[in-house]
């Protein structure tokens, strides 16, 4: 028989959170390794980068990036497709697949690190847990409290700073408020099966703001049907392998996080675009560009927002934009249809540049 994938990582890991979904919808065979010190290094070597989740296949290839692992997967486990065929419903999931792999960031980080009940109840014993499984206590604490500070040493680039904890809070509550209500009427984003979107939600919504003590008290819990879509996502009952909505629907329910991605996420891709290209004319041919650049200024809940502009971002959207540039012209026509009816009729115009992933960061490519 062959040999299961594995997959590296924590119940802690906000990405790990979305590959370990995506392998469960799948029936993908596979076995889960925490993370320790020692794994890390191996992985640093394999990979470049001193990260996690990463599936080692059985044919002994390392893949890291939770988008590439699925692109790769889903070449080799073609049944079920997570990506629509339809036109709309397909550049739609990986809209929101980036948005909630890169624009939850700032309320991921936020609701885990301005708590401390978090860090004493979770992140602490289990981090320590993972990274020395069997050392003393207090050396397993010495080395999370290491790691922590690593992590809560990124909140400023996310724009997570006390001056704008409102604004993430206000919206977090509305973008809650909204999946409730459409998860009300709907299993997943676009019918009976798990999309693409689903998996780029599930790493926020999961590792960090449903398993948290503070989130997952206040945001999910009080909100029965998005609970239950945590649940399904993480534990996908038997009949979750179902279909998309006919008739290449986007539903109406989505409509507030389409307000997101188009008048909030954008406008910090264009002001990461216009960062990138002040940074590129100094950046040493073959270097990717630092994982943070200059500041933005965007808007979040109404609100002005401010965070670091972040080149990953851009790689991220460049795999929207080369899927709608891959469909015919009756395809565009209908995805251009839908964007001029929700106010984006030239977001697929953003001039992203050529961008090549290198572990962590992006380069020219």
């Amino acid at each position: 028989m062959t040999r299961p994938h594995l997959l590296y990582g924590w119940e802690l890991s906000l990405y790990s959170g979305k590959v370990r979904a995506y392998l469960r919808h799948k029936r993908i065979a596979f076995r889960e390794k925490r993370v320790t010190l020692w794994d890390m290094r191996e992985i640093r070597r394999r990979t470049g980068a001193n990260v996690m989740p990463v599936v080692v296949t059985p044919q002994d290839e390392w893949l890291q990036d939770t988008s590439h692992i699925i692109d790769v997967l889903e070449t080799r486990f073609a049944d079920h497709p997570v990506v629509p065929e339809t036109p709309r419903q397909r550049v739609a999931a990986c809209l929101l697949e980036a948005w909630g792999d890169e624009f939850w960031l700032p309320s991921a980080m936020h609701y885990r690190w301005h708590f401390d009940e978090n860090y004493r109840a979770v992140f602490a014993p289990e981090g320590g847990d993972n990274l020395l499984p069997f050392a003393p206590r207090f050396l397993k604490d010495r080395v999370v409290a290491r790691a922590a500070g690593a992590m809560r040493g990124f909140l400023p680039v996310l724009g997570v700073v006390p001056a704008q904890t409102d604004s993430i809070e206000r919206w977090t509550v509305s973008m809650c408020d909204a999946l409730d209500a459409h998860f009300a009427r709907h299993p997943y984003l676009f019918g009976t099966r798990a999309s693409l979107g689903d998996y780029g939600l599930i790493g926020p919504l999961y590792a960090h703001l449903g398993r948290d003590p503070v989130p997952a008290r206040t945001l999910i819990a009080p909100r029965r049907h998005l609970a239950d879509w945590v649940r399904r996502m993480c534990d996908p009952p038997a009949d979750a392998r179902g279909g998309f909505l006919p008739d290449d629907d986007v539903p109406a329910t989505l409509a507030p996080l389409f307000a997101s991605v188009f008048g909030e996420f954008w406008p910090y891709l264009r002001g990461t675009l216009d960062e990138v290209q002040k940074a590129t004319p100094d950046l040493a041919p073959g270097r990717g560009y630092a994982r943070a650049l200059g500041r933005v200024r965007a808007t979040l809940a109404g609100s002005d927002f401010g965070l670091s502009a972040r080149p990953y971002s851009l790689w991220m959207a460049q795999r929207v934009l080369d899927v709608y540039r891959g469909l015919d012209d009756a395809g565009r026509a209908a995805v251009d249809d839908w964007l001029a009816a929700v106010g984006a009729a030239d977001a697929m115009r953003l001039p992203v540049p050529r961008l090549r992933r290198m572990a962590l960061r992006v380069a020219p490519e």
